[in-house]
């Protein structure tokens, strides 16, 4: 049951991600701006951008043009970046170190964090705690990404000096100096995430909690601990996976703007150079990557449910 469950979510994964294949592809042929008069210069003669459109292959038809995206896709191959000259691909590699830095440290940081503030506010709910984490929640969902990034730049990297104010140091260079580079982009990314996670998780803390069973084993005896985390935390799982998953997937977003802010040399930076350049090939490459990621980590949310919910058939 399961297997066959797998295999229509990946049979559907790959129509997804085929229709998203062609949504990216033609939307940045739409976009103004000409890739080969980029490359030319301004001082560019039109004989010498036509040129450059025939070696790059930007004169063919656009169905022509999907259609070798399409094959070099299937053969393992995103294309070369037209400004860099080398592979979508070791482009990616070389900034893959800082963002999954960046995005494991935030995840951790939300998930713990948000799980622990959504608990302690359906523990206490209604009273000051409660009241205050809810604010919490409210303004942390509120604020954008850039406004914490640079509040936090100003505080503590202009003004205190405590932390560097941008920049990446890679972790073989020192894991200290690594993880003081990445406090910053870390505490201001994942605030939402914490605010989230939160919310969901004292929404479905207190309809557990107000169960006639959870009234049953305290009365019975079970210390506050086993109620809270045995009983209610396992039982109001699902919706908390789900923000977790949503949490993942509205990561993608986030880095982006946090590296900008930062200065973080990662597949953020990577794609905001590659749309001021009109860099197809990379823009390309990176959205598939990353809509495959967010296909896969739906998948394996939708296979975690499973796991902590016997109850939940496929």
């Amino acid at each position: 049951m399961v297997g066959t469950y797998v295999l229509r979510r990946l049979v559907a994964a790959i129509a997804v991600m085929a229709m998203v294949g062609i949504f990216i592809f033609l939307l940045l042929r739409l976009v103004p701006g000409d890739a080969a008069a980029m490359i030319a210069g301004t001082n560019a003669t039109p004989q010498m951008v036509a040129d450059i459109r025939e070696q790059l292959g930007l004169n063919e038809p656009l169905s022509i043009q999907l259609a070798y995206w399409a094959m070099g896709i299937f053969s393992g191959n995103l294309g070369n970046s037209i400004f860099a000259g080398l592979p979508v691909l070791t482009l990616v590699s070389q900034r893959l170190e800082p963002t999954i830095s960046l995005s494991i440290l935030t995840m951790i940081v939300s998930v713990t964090a948000g799980v622990s503030f959504g608990i302690f506010a359906a523990w206490r709910a209604g009273g000051f705690v409660d009241r205050m984490l809810t604010a919490f929640s409210t303004l942390g969902y509120s604020v954008p990404v850039f406004v914490v990034g640079y509040f936090l730049t100003y505080s503590f990297a202009m003004k205190f000096r405590w932390l560097p104010v941008q920049g990446y140091v890679p972790i073989d260079r020192g894991l200290g100096p690594w993880f003081v580079h990445l406090i910053l982009p870390t505490v201001a990314l994942s605030l939402s995430y914490v605010a989230f996670i939160a919310r969901i998780t004292r929404a479905s803390m207190l309809e557990v909690l107000s169960e006639d069973y959870m009234r049953t084993a305290a009365a019975k005896g079970a210390s506050t601990y086993a109620v809270l985390f045995h009983y209610a935390l396992k039982n109001a799982g699902a919706p908390i996976l789900t923000a977790i998953g949503l949490s993942f997937a509205w990561l993608i977003g986030g880095v982006v703007i946090t590296e900008t802010v930062f200065n973080l040399p990662g597949i953020g930076r990577l794609v905001v150079d590659a749309i001021n350049n009109r860099d197809y090939p990379v823009i390309q490459g990176v959205l598939i990557l990353v809509s495959g990621l967010y296909v896969l980590i739906n998948l394996a949310v939708d296979l975690a449910y499973r796991l902590i919910d016997p109850r939940i058939r496929y």
